[in-house]
Order: C-alpha cells, then structure tokens, then sequence
C-alpha cells in the first residue's frame, strides 16, 4: 500500500516542499530511504520504529521504502521523523489516507514517541503557507514560531499520539501563550551619555547609524572603542514588522530563537571572537546553518581585535559587505542568506596597542606593526566608508562623568541623537526609496538624485587626485557626504560635506 504526507525541508533560510512517499512491497522486514538523505534523516529508520511501539502502533513485517522527493535535492536534519512515522501509519492502515490531505507536518521523534523541537520550523510554516496547506503539525516548542505566519493553522503537538489526534476532524488547537510573542523588549546596553569626550569617534557613529555605513575605529587600549560599537545597536531606527519577521526566521534557522522567546523585535548585536573560523563568521558547514554575519541582518556586526582576525577569514567578507548577500556555492547545492548589516571594527594602531601615543612608547618594531596591519587588505579596508583614529580621553574629561555635581552638563543621550538619525533617515527614503540607505546608493543614484554643487565636486576632483583614491574610495566619499548633509538638513551637499567626509578616510589612497 502506498501513502504520502507532506513537509519540507530547508535550504538556506527559505524552505521547499517535500513530498514523503512509504510503500509496502514484499520481501523482508526492512525501512529503507531513499532521496539523497543525510545522516541525520537515515537514522530516523531506528528512531520511527521505537516511537511507533511505544505509542502502540504496530510496525508493518513487511519491506517498507521510503522516498523523499524531489529525489535531487540533499535532505538534511531530523525534521522528517513525523512525516515518515504518520505516513508509515496510513500505509499500515492504522490511519485513514484523507486525514494527511493538505496537512503538512514535521519534527524530530523520541524513542518513547515524544517531539522534540526542530530548527526552522517558521520557514517550513512560510512554505506551507505559500502552498496552500491546510494546517501544520509541529512540536510544542516550535508552535510560537510557526504561528507568526498568519493564514496558517498551526496544530501544536508534543507526541506521536497528541499528532494522530490532531488529524481528528473534532480537533481544536490548543490556545496560543500570551506571552511567548510579546517578550520583553531589550534595553540599550550603552547609552551615548555613558561615553565621554570622543566627539569625532561619537559623530562617525551617528554618520553610520544614519547612511548605514560601515565603520573602523582605531585607538590604545581604553580609549572607548568598544563603548561606541555598543551604543550604535541603540541608535538604529526601529524594525518594520517584515523586517522583524526576516530577522525571526534567520534566527529560526540557526536553531537559536528558542531561547529568544519568539519575535525577535529589537536589531541583533553580534560580536564573534576573533579566533572563529570561516564557517562562523559566514555560515555553512558540513549542516549548513547561518554564520554569525547573517545572524546580524539588520543590525551591527561588531568585529574586536579586528588585527587578530585571520588574513582568509576578513577577506571572504569583501563581497557580502558590497552586496548584502552571502551565496554559498558548495558541490551540492547552492545557498543564500542575507548580510545587510552595519559592520563596526575596532583595532589597536599596533599589537602593544601604543604606537602614536604621547605619553606611551610603543614597543613593536617597524615589521612587527607592518605584519599586523598587512592581516587588512586594501580592498577590504577600501569597503569601510569611515576609518577614526581615536586618543585616550583625558582624566579631566573622564572625571566629569563621575561627578555629581548639578552644574554637570552631560554628553547628549541616544534618544536625542536617534532623533536626527530617523529624520535623516526619511530624508533618504523620500530621495531614494528603493535604496533605504545611502550606503547602498549607486553611482547612478549618486548622479541623478545626489544633489552635489559645481564646487563640491571640484573639490571633490581635487581630494581624488590629491590622495589617488580608487573609484569605490571616491563613491564612499560622496555617500558618506551625502549622508552629512541629511544630518544637517541640507538638499544639497556643500564643499563642507565633502571636507569632512575625507575627515574619516585615514587608512586608504
């Protein structure tokens, strides 16, 4: 006899239908699959068999064969337990066909027959949604995720039997936790009135927040470089609702939203640590997941130590940062995952972290700090719209922002500074609303709606030639004036734009 139910499985972030086929043939007692399954999916042959004896089902003695199509795509993951186990069921006759009609299900089976949750559970509701499914059965733990998706049933199950149950026609799916959609929202982890002095390193930070630009800051150790690359997360404009959906689903994929509690409603910050491979900072692996630059779609990937990093590993960052996509071209198969992220590095100038001070000498020899800035290539320094060399803030400055005194004025605050940012903002997307950002204007874009004077871009000729920047280096350089001029309200860029544009391109000619 043979039976189908239908799931899906992921490829990237998004996820395609999956038809699951069981025959019984004659022959000897076996479970075999076919359709390019991975380990994971193969050893659900022992896991099916167990949570169908311990939820009283009995196992067929007969050949089973189970097909996963479409038969030329890799299936990866223990999601397929459930959509074998309940097909399995309809094949033996311990379940009626029409029951798994226009229901798609997944989740990974225990042996005793309970569902664990599953990674990518919201885009497997996204492709069931699409395909017009009439409900979808997941584990308990993924039910919050998958009932984001609106127009989908979604039908919550934690075991094999709670499963056959809610393919009932008398089934009513269990009410949604009123708080597993509406956590908590995260506080800003630093307010810009918790930095002191630093007003060139506080004014790139709003430029970035504002254009979307990418950002390096270079300084001693303690001068408050990674105070700043903290409070950027905090001065970002808010979600729109498609975009926290996005974010959930990345987030779901990597198998990480679990412990977020549901929507993800605030940018993520992500800081890996400078010895992390390849496959970490950009996803893939023999399991494919997304790296720790997708994991920041939408908000601030904050690169410490930037000099520690491996030469290989900062260079494979050079085209997602151009284009905002990450492709993954492996043997098998081709995956994608989106990077629209703003980039924030900090280094020392060295690796005794001293040379320039005035008041620290510097230890490392001439080759020393050569071998140590020649991990940053020029093409890759070439991408970073703003490049600030910072100084250690001085102690008269630092004991401001532990007085008590009433007659303190403080640093202005990130709420005050979020204020130009999103006027800034709409600017920009009155402009240019394909864009979003000046970050991603185009030469043409620059052309045609850049609004730059005769005498801007005489001057800016002038810098070209003077400094030999390259035609990316000479682009960033208007872009980033551009985005000047909306902080200030300006329609069009003025020379002064320009002027301190080339203030934050220390490292590139």
């Amino acid at each position: 006899m043979l039976a189908r139910s239908s799931t899906a499985a992921l490829a990237g972030i998004e996820a395609y239908p999956v038809q699951v086929e069981v025959d019984l043939a004659p022959g000897l007692p076996a479970l075999v699959i076919v359709g390019l399954a991975d380990a994971a999916v193969q050893e659900s042959r022992e896991r099916v068999r167990s949570a169908l004896r311990n939820s009283g089902l009995r196992l067929p003695l007969s050949r089973v064969i189970v097909s996963l199509a479409p038969a030329d795509r890799r299936k990866q993951g223990p999601s397929f337990d459930l959509p074998i186990a309940l097909a399995l069921a309809c094949a033996s006759g311990q379940l009626e066909p029409a029951r798994l009609e226009g229901i798609w299900c997944c989740g990974e089976l225990g042996l005793d027959g309970q569902l664990r949750p599953i990674r990518g559970a919201l885009s497997i509701a996204l492709a069931a949604q699409r395909a017009g499914a009439r409900a979808l059965l997941v584990p308990q733990a993924n039910g919050p995720e998958a009932r984001l998706i609106s127009g989908l049933e979604v039908r919550p199950v934690s075991s094999l039997c709670e499963a056959l149950e809610a393919l009932q026609p008398d089934y009513t799916p269990s009410p949604l936790q009123p708080s597993s959609d509406t956590p908590q929202p995260t506080p800003i982890p630093v307010d810009l009135q918790e930095i002191q002095g630093q007003a060139h390193g506080r004014r790139a930070l709003e430029i970035a927040a504002a254009g979307g630009h990418h950002l390096l800051l270079v300084g001693p150790p303690g001068c408050g470089k990674t105070l700043l690359a903290q409070s950027l997360a905090g001065l970002l404009p808010p979600l729109s609702p498609p975009e926290q959906l996005e974010i959930t689903q990345l987030y779901s994929v990597a198998g990480e939203l679990e412990q977020l509690g549901g929507l993800i409603r605030t940018r993520p910050f992500r800081s890996p640590h400078h010895s992390c491979s390849s496959a970490a900072l950009l996803g893939g692996g023999s399991c494919p997941r997304p790296g720790e630059l997708a994991l920041a779609h939408r908000g601030v990937l904050f690169l410490d130590e930037l000099g520690e990093f491996r030469r290989d590993v900062l260079n494979q960052l050079r085209q997602p940062l151009e284009q905002g996509t990450l492709r993954l071209s492996r043997a098998k198969q081709q995956l994608h995952y989106p990077c629209c992220i703003s980039l924030v590095a900090a280094t020392n100038p060295c690796p005794c972290g001293w040379y320039g001070d005035p008041e620290h000498d510097c230890s490392c020899t001439t080759s020393e700090r050569q071998r140590y800035w020649g991990r940053l290539s020029g093409p890759l320094l070439d991408r970073i719209d703003l490049q600030v060399v910072m100084q250690r803030v001085p102690a008269q400055v630092l004991r401001q922002g532990y007085s008590a005194s009433s007659a303190r004025r403080p640093p202005e605050s990130t709420a005050c500074a979020s204020q130009r940012i999103q006027q800034a903002r709409l600017r920009m997307k009155q402009r240019n609303p394909g864009a979003g950002s000046n970050h991603r204007l185009s030469a043409r874009d620059l052309r045609d709606t850049g609004a730059f004077s005769q005498d801007t871009l005489a001057l800016w000729e002038q810098v070209m030639a003077a400094r030999a920047l390259s035609a990316r280096s000479g682009q960033r350089l208007l872009s980033v004036a551009r985005t000047i001029a909306d902080l200030n309200g300006d329609d069009q860029v003025g020379p002064q734009a320009v002027a301190e544009a080339l203030t934050y391109r220390s490292f590139t000619a």
